[in-house]
């Protein structure tokens, strides 16, 4: 105890000095305070069907490792005053559904260090994401209707057209609605089913980019739901029956589509040099003489 009056002392033993906060001695303060408090079991969800995590509500692909440290974070309460934490953890599957969480802290509370270690148990349990719940009812936003004009298109070529889908899902970011409900052909063209109407349109910008023609979109109204109407959206991209290169008879003459432009294509007159601008109005009776792989090989 200090040995006059109004000397400082512990609150708690009555100790002298040095005192820290809360005016504690060091073991007092010791005693009495964690750096960091850790639940003993935190749960996390798994999509048994495509095995996507829940992360605060959202479903997103990610790697185990990545779970461990987001319920690490997610759930680790760290003392107010605490300073220079520093961190490690040691995951350790003790069954399919269980992962124990070795966690060793330290940091710094009023100037002195603090050294700690916690087992939190991580337990997966099984849900089911959003995708695969409307798979699995075959719901869809959109339908995309390939066709063409002017010519019918080979199979092959239909494939070709159905295959940059693949290249729009590289380029897009992850979104739980941008999946394939059904797909297949129909008389004339090839049909594909989407959840996503975001998907149906970046497909159909990607289809113009790359091969010219139109795309015209209807809307139809299946429903309301919150005082809202449900929409679906059909998107028929109609392919132009010939590429750039090829020879067709337009306007009673031999032309060659050059570049495809926002509204149709640029043309060149074969037999003299005569260049034009031409809407996808303009060159609907268009017709394929040639294709440009006929003559160069």
């Amino acid at each position: 105890m200090a040995a006059g009056l109004g000397g400082e002392f512990c609150l708690v033993c009555g100790a002298d000095p040095p005192l820290f906060g809360d005016r504690m001695c060091e073991p007092c303060l010791r005693a009495r305070t964690v750096l960091a408090k850790v639940p003993e079991n935190v749960p996390w969800v798994r999509c048994a069907r495509c095995g996507i995590v829940e992360i605060d509500g959202k479903w997103e692909n990610t790697t185990e490792d990545e779970v461990w440290d987001e319920l690490l974070h997610r759930n680790l309460v760290v003392h107010e005053r605490a300073q220079d934490i520093q961190l490690g953890m040691e995951p350790v599957k003790v069954s399919d559904r269980h992962t124990l969480l070795h966690i060793q802290l330290e940091g710094v509370i009023d100037d002195l260090l603090f050294q700690e270690e916690h087992t939190m148990r991580a337990r997966m349990a099984n849900g089911v994401c959003l995708t695969c719940t409307r798979r699995a009812g075959n719901y869809f936003e959109a339908t995309v209707q390939l066709r063409s004009s002017a010519r019918r298109l080979s199979e092959e070529e239909f494939k070709r057209l159905r295959a940059t889908l693949e290249e729009v899902l590289e380029k897009l970011s992850d979104d739980p609605m941008f999946f394939i409900t059904n797909e297949g052909p129909v008389t004339g063209g090839y049909d594909v089913v989407l959840g996503s109407k975001g998907l149906a349109r970046a497909w159909g910008r990607h289809l113009i980019s790359e091969y010219g023609g139109m795309v015209v979109e209807t809307n139809s109204t299946v429903g309301r739901k919150d005082g809202v109407d449900v929409t679906r959206l059909t998107l028929l991209y109609r392919k132009p029956g010939y590429e750039i290169g090829d020879v067709v008879q337009w306007r009673h003459h031999l032309w060659r589509p050059s570049a495809w432009t926002k509204e149709g294509a640029i043309m060149e007159r074969i037999d003299r040099r005569e260049r034009t601008g031409a809407s996808w109005r303009d060159l609907e009776q268009a017709k394929v003489v040639a294709q440009r792989h006929e003559f160069i090989d």
